[in-house]
């Protein structure tokens, strides 16, 4: 039984920052081979974090502390009873398939905040335009979406040539650089607290909701859905992951009630904000080539429903992708904090 949770922190720190070392050398080298003295030290280490574990588990007012431990014996139970070999090469089919999937489930609160921003900020620019229809010349950033919903789809829909003939690739790579960038911004901002973040999340909410509102009122909604889904399905969510990775540097910078110094939070945060970074740069770029060769031809080139079956179905696969794949891996890396608890 723990009487003073803070001693037993200060007594404990030392055993828990030694085994993070261990962790630290053997996931940077990982033909690392300990001595029989250092095997049994970590050893001791590992289950002396896990009995730790166990006991600061009943503290629900120490939460960042027990997340912390999680995540150390966790490590340790992977070295320890790991099967990959050593010196292997890395596989980006298992890190996007695998890792960047489950790093998005670790940080998923981070992501509802994301959402939760952008959606209000589409309500406000909803609610503004439909309050104040000139508001549209403020609001939009592009002078196409300034005109009239039913004058561009019928321009849309009428016109015999070809506008992206000859130049899809480099529109393709043109939206591929701008919304990386946009990303990349998103992440950034976490170092200003996490305040530049909510601020692009917000703003490129209002966009939405704007457009939104704008098209639907003008009983353009199909067109919208055929123009919007096929690459937004894909596009929307990779800046939301953005603004997920642009929060979990602003909780590491802010680090209320963490006992760890600053270093150590960016730190066990680091790998986690690039594996998100990394996977949504590779949503992104499929996002490019589908607005190029998709989003951009409409009806009657390419029917309304087969687009929007298409961005439907993308997006149902996505909400899978992140939802489900490398669950079972994930599963029995949580057994050993449950055998602990239960013990």
């Amino acid at each position: 039984m723990i009487i003073d949770l803070q001693k037993f922190i200060k007594e404990q720190r030392p055993a828990w920052t030694r085994l993070e070392k261990f962790l630290d050398l053997l996931e940077r080298n990982q033909a690392r081979r300990l001595s029989l003295d250092e095997v049994r030290e970590f050893h001791t280490l590992y289950q002396r974090a896990s009995a730790d574990l166990a006991r600061i588990a009943t503290f629900s007012s120490e939460q960042s502390v027990r997340r912390y431990l999680e995540t150390l014996v966790a490590r340790a139970y992977a070295e320890i009873y790991e099967s990959r070999k050593k010196g292997q090469k890395l596989s980006p089919f298992k890190w996007f398939f695998i890792t960047f999937p489950r790093t998005f489930r670790k940080h998923i609160a981070a992501f509802w905040v994301a959402l939760l921003i952008t959606m209000i900020g589409g309500a406000f620019g909803g609610v503004a335009l439909m309050l104040d229809s000139e508001a549209k010349e403020v609001i939009m950033p592009w002078s196409h979406l300034t005109g009239s919903p039913a004058e561009r789809v019928q321009e849309e829909e009428t016109a015999e040539e070809d506008r992206l003939a000859g130049r899809k690739a480099s529109f393709s790579s043109q939206l591929m650089v701008n919304n990386i960038s946009v990303s990349l911004r998103a992440v950034a901002f976490g170092m200003t607290w996490g305040i530049g973040t909510i601020l692009l999340l917000f703003y490129n909410g209002i966009i939405l909701g704007a457009v939104a509102v704008d098209y639907i009122a003008a009983g353009q909604t199909r067109f919208l859905l055929g123009w919007l889904l096929p690459h937004g399905s894909v596009e929307i969510p990779s800046i939301l992951i953005a603004g997920q990775a642009g929060f979990m540097l602003a909780q590491a910078l802010i680090g209320r009630n963490d006992p760890g110094g600053l270093k150590q939070r960016m730190k066990n945060i680091s790998a986690d904000v690039i594996n998100l970074v990394g996977g949504l740069a590779v949503l992104l770029v499929w996002a490019g080539i589908i607005e190029s060769y998709m989003s951009q031809y409409h009806e009657p080139v390419l029917p309304y429903w087969l687009k929007i079956t298409f961005g439907s179905f993308q997006l149902l696969l996505l909400f899978a992708f992140l939802g489900w794949s490398g669950r079972n891996l994930e599963t029995v890396a949580k057994k050993p904090q449950q055998t602990l608890a239960g013990g």
